[in-house]
């Protein structure tokens, strides 16, 4: 049977439904992003978020966070639907320092301008690549990362739970584990990791990964990835 690429912006509903996996992740994500925040030095807090979605994983953390005037983010999305939702969100919002970018996240050039920075988010893309190139994500993600940057990132556990693998990549190079979601959390892991080696010169058009995104088998298409 041939694979429809998936509808993105369709997809977002599922966070609309407070009692969803992705809804309930979204709020952990969120959390964390604010706890970045509240350890970020001080002046701007650059940022970049690869395959951003609608924006919500940064987008609903900042308003009345004390640190939000400082954040100075990138949001790279390819979905042309989901780039006037964030906009219009951060428009709404007054948020002067987002950049939402339509574009390919995949490569390096996306990001040139915009980095090194102190937050990176990665959330919804490695359930949706390769694991080879999770791998290969991992291991190129210093060229996003200033000293000392800290990475959110997600992926799901209903198929086969990877989480620890992930994290063995993460350790593998140079990042340090600052806080993982418990195997309470059934549906995903949210990670938080610090960069604790030495920023590396971004390098144009370098392909982090290659992205799927396919339609699930019908009931599943709010599945978390």
């Amino acid at each position: 049977m041939e694979r429809r690429e998936r509808d993105w912006n369709v997809w977002h509903g599922a966070y609309d439904d407070p009692s969803s996996p992705l809804a309930r992740r979204l709020r952990i994500v969120q959390q964390r992003v604010r706890a970045a925040l509240d350890v970020s030095r001080s002046g701007r807090i650059r940022t970049v978020s690869v395959c951003a979605g609608q924006g919500r994983d940064l987008l609903g953390a900042l308003p009345g966070h004390p640190r939000q005037r400082d954040v100075v983010a990138r949001l790279v999305e390819k979905d042309a639907a989901n780039v006037r939702v964030a906009r219009a969100t951060a428009r709404m919002a007054g948020l002067g320092g987002i950049q939402v970018v339509e574009g390919d996240a995949s490569v390096t050039d996306a990001y040139v301008g915009a980095v090194p920075a102190a937050l990176v988010l990665v959330c919804g893309v490695f359930g949706n690549i390769a694991f080879s190139d999770v791998e290969r994500t991992v291991s190129l993600l210093p060229m996003l990362c200033g000293e000392g940057a800290q990475v959110i990132w997600t992926r799901g556990r209903t198929d086969v739970d990877r989480t620890d693998e992930v994290c063995a990549m993460f350790e593998g190079r140079g990042f340090e584990r600052r806080w993982l979601s418990g195997p309470e959390e059934k549906d995903y892991a949210v990670g938080v990791y610090r960069f604790a080696g030495r920023p590396v010169r971004l390098e144009a058009g370098v392909r982090l990964f290659t992205f799927g995104g396919y339609d699930d088998p019908p009931g599943e298409a709010a599945r978390v990835r």
